[in-house]
Order: structure tokens, then sequence, then C-alpha cells
């Protein structure tokens, strides 16, 4: 099947890599539709998906939330606040050959690995910091 490179699609990409963030489907729609008031969510999602599929971006998928959309598609990890729930790159270099680590496999033919570490986020620690300050004065 021959995939197009719609109007739909170029709108998609742009809005991904406007937001420069880890952002979900919602978000990127709610950017797409303030400029084109017309376009659906459907046709935002699908094409979000394909964007995905085809490498152009990278999906993530994020454990007890929303799958996230970034801008960034080459292999690379992240991290997720605990507190405020946003996604974050993580510094690090990328472990090529960790699935060769694994001793049971338990059948699996791997084929990659995503890892996201969980934390505090700078901001929400530095709005924990000012609510212990303030409840001691």
């Amino acid at each position: 099947m021959i995939k197009r490179n719609t109007i739909q699609r170029a709108l998609v990409l742009e809005a991904v890599n406007k937001l420069k963030c880890h952002a979900t489907a919602d978000e990127i729609y709610n950017l797409v539709v303030s400029e084109y008031p017309n376009i659906s969510k459907v046709t935002v999602y699908r094409n979000l998906n394909q964007l995905a599929d085809s490498g152009e971006i990278r999906k993530l998928e994020v454990p007890g939330g929303a799958d996230r959309f970034d801008h960034r598609p080459h292999n690379h990890y992240h991290a997720r606040c605990l507190e405020c729930g946003d996604v974050f790159d993580v510094d690090m270099d990328y472990i090529s050959d960790l699935e060769k680590k694994i001793r049971d496999t338990h059948g699996f033919v791997f084929q990659g690995h995503d890892l996201m570490f969980k934390g505090i986020c700078s901001e929400c620690r530095k709005k924990t910091l000012s609510k212990h300050t303030d409840s001691i004065k």
C-alpha cells in the first residue's frame, strides 16, 4: 500500500515539530485545529500513527497515561515526572545491544527496547520546596 504525503499529514508533522516536546495526541490536535478548524480528530490521530509507523516521529507508550509523540525519532531514553506527568529526554547513550544481555527470553525474539525512567522534574521539585518553605513561615 502506498502512503500519500497529504496536506493533513504535513500539518500534523509541523505541529509535532513546532511543539518540540513529548505531546499527547490531544495537545497536537488542539494546535492543528487552532490553525485549521476543519481538520478532524480522527485525521490527526491517524496521521500521528502513520508518521510514527514510518519513523518520522516517535510514539511513546506511557504506562498509565496517554501516548506521547516525540519530534526526535532516533533511539533515546525518556523520564516521566511522577507529579505532573510530563515526559523528558534523558541525556545518556542508547544501549543498542541491551537485548543481548537478557538471560531468559521466554521464546521472545527481541527487536528493540524503550526505557522510561521515573522521578520528579525540576519544576515540581521547586513547587514542593516552595510549599515546604511557605509552611515554615
